[in-house]
């Protein structure tokens, strides 16, 4: 840490009274108990055995020392040593969140970020606040002076400061049955306290998408997204059915079950109606806001300019009246924004709860099929969304982005704006080194510039994620990260006219970045990045020693393909990211681990990830691939994939093997692949149509067989549109024919597996919505069946991603062990 002895809050230089809220964050009082920022991690068991493991989970729990019987003192030699290198890596903290606060020193400025680390003993994910005092230099330098310690946020589920900082709410979901808290904190304590009981609401929606919280202008009401209060269950007793019902505490009956209802699949278990509310931070009341039907579920809502004197709620709508397919990850689900009367809260004679009553939501953007991150201008005069119509209209899960605007009534009503106007329209073939369109999955809470017209957006540039500026009156497109970069870019937030950044690759862990303009806001402003010393740019001597001895690079591949009439985007280079080690010898190169994400339509990205950079330090290369149709190379690219899964992916991928051996960047007989969910789709296709490419495998949650998938999975429109193309849209049905049965399955990997003879290790969550445990079950026994060698980890709490900390663990430590046995 710098300059830590400089540090006090009570300094005169700074006036505190619009950023009082960092008194109350420097007392310990804002959580339950302190408890130390880093801690010592825990080695467990592993199993041995070729058939289904039961992964670690005893949250809180102390892991067992004990090794299998059939283990010899070698093997748990190296177990201990990965582990212990794995443990570093997983120490390592990311920078998830920052808010910046003005001062009234124009020189100076605050700010707070969200610190996380993963927690092996609870099993948890850990969040901390760190914060710090921002000088600006006369000499264009600027100063960050940290808190001395981060604070970890116990048990809270999100916090959201005021437009002026002078409060800062903090909700606390429950993990079982109980209330909901929400404490509003002031400059040095909680201010109010209240517990919502799930009578009126379950709990806030944190989790990116539905989730919405926004605070009014001046203060007194909050919005928010929570699960709507669950319908009336029947009651039964000795006699039978009870009519009046019974309270949860009456011990002479019990509830049943109720109609079934869906919820939204993938990470949304048990969520079925995100609902709109509006709560009084003075008195506690909240209200449901009326006008919004159950036809519609719910989520991202904001405060809107009054008009008139009345004030409005934006917020976005999904359709849920029909089938809930799974929405994880799913930008082709149709939505809108709507607009809606807020409930008002009345002083003196109590609460005006009928004021919106004859309200009905109104549909802004009925003329386009998605509308989600609204955002609105500094004057109020206009709203600014995000659109996945090429994902809704095609049929593909994500897809490129577009953005537009719509103007915003200063008086008379609201209604349907007369025209939709388009800032950044879909980009479908960009030229070499150009826009290739937006990518984003995120937006600021406050995006603009001083000017009002220019926003600060993070979007994928390829594999290299890039800040860009993009002026919402003319459409100008602005890369602001250094265009030499292949380093991974991704905006925090704004202070002032200067932006707060974060930058990593795969071969470095992430920095903090400070953006200052230089001159006036324009296209083609400047803008030069200094470098921020930072307390969690911190990590082990060994795991800095390990990662300065690594490279990166991102390859660019030529299309290999026998097809004709492909889009001119479909014949363009695609992109590989490969790190190797700085010292390596060409004439003894490292052995090779493919690695392929999964979507198809998502992208890896050349940012810092622990888990390879686990694998690169065991010494190992990686080839980290971006086959056609990934996000960030156009939209014509992106469409060439669907209908084509298992071909032209696969040809992409060996392809890409092919240049990396012909560069001699490769050695052809030591080679492994791994990928997660369609890249496990990938891994299983390939050591089953190139059986003597790979040496070993690996497989997270794989698609192995999409005749199986598509009658259990969240998603069964995915298996359609990926194996029939655009078509498959309008063919999916929840009962397939036998010929559509037929053809999921000649597009699946157990299509090939008689021809498998890889070892492959699976990491499957018994818990996974997306793609249901049984595919890799089935696979992985019919490879016991073929005498093929395999292993099965089963981590039995765990979903799709596999992300809970021991899981995650577990789970790259066994694939550090694979490939070690394998490929040395």
């Amino acid at each position: 840490m710098m300059n830590l002895s400089l540090l006090n809050f009570t300094t005169t230089t700074f006036t505190t009274r619009s950023l009082s809220i960092f008194t109350s964050l420097s007392s310990l009082s804002l959580l339950p108990k302190r408890k130390p920022f880093f801690s010592p991690r825990p080695f467990f068991s592993l199993s041995s055995s070729l058939s289904v493991a039961s992964a670690m989970d005893n949250a809180g729990g102390i892991p067992t020392k004990e090794t299998p019987s059939s283990v010899d003192a070698t093997t748990q030699e190296e177990y201990s040593s990965l582990s212990k290198l794995l443990q570093e890596f997983t120490d390592i903290p990311t920078i998830d969140k920052a808010w910046t606060f003005k001062s009234d020193n124009d020189d100076a400025s605050r700010a707070m970020f969200v610190i996380g680390q993963p927690s092996l003993l609870s099993n948890k994910k850990r969040k901390s606040l760190l914060s710090s005092h921002i000088l600006r230099k006369s000499n264009d330098s600027v100063s960050f002076q940290w808190a001395p310690f981060p604070i970890e946020m116990t048990g809270v589920t999100t916090m959201v400061p005021s437009p002026s900082g002078l409060k800062l709410l903090v909700i606390r979901n429950p993990e079982g049955d109980g209330p909901t808290h929400f404490e509003i904190w002031g400059p040095s304590s909680v201010k109010k306290e209240f517990s919502i009981p799930r009578t009126i609401h379950g709990s806030v929606y944190s989790d990116g998408w539905f989730e919405g919280i926004s605070w009014n202008s001046d203060e007194t009401s909050i919005a928010y997204v929570a699960e709507e209060p669950d319908s009336p269950k029947p009651t039964f007793n000795v006699f039978g059915y009870k009519k009046d019902g019974s309270s949860d505490k009456d011990c002479g009956s019990w509830k049943g079950q109720g109609d079934w209802e869906e919820d939204w699949g993938e990470t949304y278990a048990g969520k079925k109606q995100p609902a709109l509310f509006v709560m009084d931070i003075h008195s506690g009341e909240v209200l449901a806001v009326t006008g919004v039907g159950r036809e519609l579920s719910v989520g991202q809502v904001a405060w809107a300019p009054p008009i008139e004197g009345r004030a409005y709620l934006v917020f976005v709508g999904w359709p849920s009246n029909n089938r809930k397919l799974g929405i994880k990850y799913c930008y082709n689900r149709p939505c809108a924004l709507y607009a809606v009367n807020a409930p008002s809260f009345e002083s003196g004679a109590g609460i005006n709860r009928n004021a919106a009553e004859d309200s009905v939501a109104v549909n802004l953007t009925p003329s386009i099929s998605s509308a989600f991150f609204p955002r609105f201008s500094p004057d109020g005069k206009f709203l600014v969304f995000l659109s996945a119509k090429s994902s809704v209209d095609s049929g593909a899960h994500s897809a490129t982005d577009s953005l537009h605007k719509i103007e915003w009534p200063s008086n008379g009503k609201v209604g349907p704006p007369s025209k939709i106007v388009d800032v950044v329209p879909v980009v479908t073939c960009p030229e070499e080194g150009s826009f290739p369109g937006l990518y984003c999955s995120k937006f600021l809470p406050k995006p603009f510039l001083s000017d009002g017209e220019t926003m600060v957006l993070s979007s994928y540039w390829g594999s290299a994620p890039a800040i860009i500026t993009v002026n919402v009156l003319s459409g100008q497109v602005s890369r602001i990260s250094p265009n030499n970069s292949n380093s991974s870019w991704d905006v925090l937030d704004l202070d002032s006219d200067n932006i707060i950044a974060v930058c990593s690759s795969p071969v470095s862990i992430p920095e903090i970045k400070y953006g200052s303009l230089v001159g006036k806001i324009s296209g083609d402003a400047k803008w030069n990045w200094l470098d921020v010393l930072c307390p969690t740019t911190k990590c082990s001597d060994k795991c800095l020693s390990l990662l300065a001895s690594l490279k990166f690079d991102i390859l660019k591949i030529p299309v290999k393909d026998g097809v004709e009439n492909l889009t001119k985007g479909a014949s363009k280079p695609f992109e590989a990211i490969y790190v190797s080690s700085k010292s390596s010898d060409p004439k003894l190169l490292d052995p090779l681990i493919v690695i392929l994400h999964g979507g198809p339509h998502t992208v890896s990205l050349s940012s810092f990830s622990k888990s390879h950079a686990f694998l690169s330090s065991l010494g190992f290369s990686l080839l980290i691939v971006n086959y056609r149709g990934s996000l960030g190379f156009g939209e014509e690219a992106l469409q060439s994939l669907p209908g084509k899964v298992g071909s032209q992916d696969v040809n992409d991928v060996l392809t890409a093997i092919d240049h990396a051996i012909d560069k001699g960047l490769a050695d052809p007989s030591k080679i492994a692949v791994l990928g997660g969910s369609h890249g496990g789709f990938l891994t299983t296709h390939l050591i089953g149509q190139a059986p003597e490419k790979f040496v070993a495998a690996a497989a997270r949650n794989p698609v192995c067989n999409l005749a199986l998938m598509v009658g259990t999975s969240d998603i069964p429109d995915w298996c359609y549109f990926e194996a029939y193309g655009i078509e498959g849209k309008s063919m999916y049905t929840e009962s397939p024919s036998d010929e559509q049965l037929a053809l999921l399955y000649s597009k699946s990997p157990i299509y090939h597996i008689s021809k498998v003879k890889t070892p492959t290790l699976f990491l499957l969550g018994a818990k996974d919505l997306r793609v249901p445990v049984s595919n890799g079950i089935q696979y992985a026994r019919a490879l016991k069946e073929k005498g093929v060698e395999n292993k099965v980890i089963v981590f039995p709490n765990d979903v799709h991603g596999i992300d809970r900390p021991q899981s995650d663990f577990e789970s790259f430590l066994n694939i550090g062990l694979w490939f070690n046995k394998y490929c040395k």
